[in-house]
């Protein structure tokens, strides 16, 4: 499984994060506390708003720990809302394209886990996407396909969790339909470069960890906590989102229903 950060508050270095402290993301590329896979070398990325509506966004192969543009790009990236992101494959190829946080428009979104038996319904699900957002898709992990699901129902006027549930919930579907019985495991955040959603969320309530830590004027929600403040790092329970705008994190219940029909 992958690890990530989201960090939303007054700008700050992305190496603040990313690479400063005890258990920085790029430690965690290495050393992974909370997850099987202990190290996430397969890719990473970064994805940061700055002065325009689109964010900006750096993905590579080689691993985290290994890219000295990374560190170079985190010392001088300063920034009010990013993601970062490395990544455990499971099952799909190593390549930048495949390499979170995918961004679309002003949209981030990244993701650690897994739609099970993803190769029966991967056909099924890309054809749920509309034509208007497939020629977007450039690569092939089932996060960049729930990506993109969860964007055309944004436009189409749904609110960002349960555009992210309902395309689940079609995921769901087809899963029982091939009568799959490997989890659909979930964590994952979403953002307009305004507001933060992160989900976590599994089929069989195992899902990949996620923490919330509030200091004031910043919020970060990461797959483990980055520093040894452990008072701050608040676990998230199964079935839940939360929301962070303009400072304020909100927490509810994440429901997934199955779709009636996919």
């Amino acid at each position: 499984m992958c690890r990530f950060l989201a960090y939303a508050g007054v700008p700050v270095f992305l190496e603040d994060l990313v690479a400063a402290p005890c258990h920085s993301l790029i430690h965690q590329s290495l050393h992974a506390a909370e997850t099987k896979t202990g190290t996430n070398g397969d890719g990473f990325g970064v994805g940061w708003y700055g002065d325009r509506p689109e964010p900006g966004q750096y993905r590579e192969v080689r691993p985290a720990w290994s890219d000295e543009n990374l560190l170079s790009i985190a010392k001088q990236v300063r920034s009010s809302l990013f993601f970062a992101h490395v990544r455990a494959a499971t099952g799909t190829a190593t390549t930048r394209a495949n390499c979170h946080p995918f961004a679309h428009g002003r949209h981030l979104f990244m993701h650690n886990g897994q739609i099970g038996g993803y190769g029966l319904i991967r056909r099924r699900l890309e054809g749920l996407i509309p034509d208007s957002l497939y020629g977007a898709r450039v690569g092939t992990t089932d996060s960049e396909a729930l990506f993109l699901l969860t964007l055309s129902r944004i436009q189409d006027g749904m609110a960002p969790a349960m555009a992210l549930a309902a395309s689940l919930g079609d995921a769901l579907a087809l899963m029982r339909q091939t009568g799959t019985t490997e989890p659909l495991r979930c964590a994952a955040a979403l953002s307009d470069g305004e507001t933060i959603h992160a989900v976590r969320w599994a089929s069989d309530n195992k899902p990949p960890s996620l923490y919330v830590c509030q200091r004031g004027d910043s919020v970060v929600v990461a797959s483990e906590p980055v520093d040894a403040a452990r008072d701050c790092w608040q676990p998230l329970a199964d079935n839940t989102l939360v929301t962070v705008h303009a400072g304020a994190v909100a927490i509810a219940p994440f429901e997934v229903a199955v779709a009636a029909a996919a």
